[in-house]
């Protein structure tokens, strides 16, 4: 796992300055911030986590468009030189790379490296990949009793299949749960009719997941009631974020672009309503292909999001879990 080579804009030194890519350093070692930021990485770890997935095999054998592999390297390019305005601390533990076709291999490893993040860090945040990203993020986290998995997604992604894919991870956490005899708690805001089949719906009922039409998710009052609700029930929340979820118009970079899509205002309202409850501890964002991107739109979309919920969640004080 070899760190990624940080570098961005400088506009001159010190705080007024700061850009995210002064804020990262590699786990152990001070960050490329202020001295306050290094100082409050030594004292109590870093304000969030980054891992790395660079997979696409799940997506190969869904029978997508692959790429996905490339969008850690994409998700950090984006994210370096924006703007940083609060004093954050935050550490890359590199990628965990899926090769020669072993994806359950690389989930578990992924699991592994999540596990061990999460140890020093406030919040973990993995790059993927495609969506196969969720299932190792999952193994990662544990069977934590009260956990929440709010998914923002055109897809269920609950597919029955032989063998893992980027369609299978939520029924994989499903059966996984259920044999930890711990509740699985699962919501999707932007499901698309047309893109799922009847069998998925019908899986989703009998796995009791709730879920938000794109239809019905085009305006945030709506999208942030059904969130509200769903957060009430939990302790802890892991979002995940399937680009897909966006309008082809603002993601075009994705193995299944939306033809109608949740607008990013409305996606941006949900990721505010989960930090401010206090209960996020984990966020994937995942499908980005950028070769299939256009003018970088995806990859930047995804990295403002990405900046937003871990600059918010550092100033957000954590809900006590029971």
């Amino acid at each position: 796992m070899a760190p990624f080579a940080w570098s961005g804009r400088s506009d001159g030194d010190g705080p007024a300055h700061r850009r995210f890519w002064n804020v990262v350093g590699e786990p152990g070692s001070r960050s490329r911030g202020s001295s306050q930021s290094s100082s409050r990485l030594d004292q109590r770890g870093a304000d969030a986590a980054l891992v790395g997935f660079a997979s696409d095999e799940g997506v190969r054998r869904n029978h997508g468009r692959v790429g996905a592999a490339e969008g850690p390297g994409a998700l950090r390019a984006a994210l370096a030189s924006l703007a940083v305005h609060e004093d954050l601390a935050v550490v890359d533990h590199g990628d965990v790379a899926v090769t020669d076709g072993d994806l359950e291999g690389g989930q578990r490893r992924l699991g592994e490296v999540v596990a061990a993040a999460r140890e020093s860090a406030d919040l973990t945040v993995v790059l993927g990949g495609g969506h196969e990203t969720a299932y190792g993020s999952h193994l990662g986290l544990g069977p934590h009793p009260r956990l929440g998995v709010l998914n923002l997604d055109a897809h269920f992604d609950l597919r029955a299949a032989e063998r893992p894919t980027s369609g299978t991870p939520f029924r994989q956490i499903a059966a996984d749960r259920h044999e930890a005899g711990v509740d699985f708690d699962y919501a999707v805001v932007g499901i698309s009719r047309t893109s799922n089949t009847s069998t998925l719906f019908d899986t989703a009922d009998e796995l009791g997941v709730r879920w938000l039409l794109d239809d019905d998710s085009q305006e945030p009052g709506a999208s942030v009631r059904f969130v509200e609700d769903f957060l009430a029930g939990v302790d802890a929340v892991y979002l995940t974020i399937d680009l897909d979820v966006l309008p082809a118009a603002v993601a075009p970079g994705v193995s299944a672009p939306a033809a109608l899509g949740v607008p990013p205002f409305v996606v941006q309202a949900v990721c505010d309503a989960v930090v401010a409850s206090g209960k996020l501890v984990h966020l994937d964002v995942t499908e980005l292909n950028p070769r299939l991107d256009v003018d970088q739109r995806t990859a930047r979309v995804a990295a403002r999001l990405i900046h937003r919920i871990i600059t918010r969640h550092a100033s957000t004080p954590r809900q006590q879990e029971a």
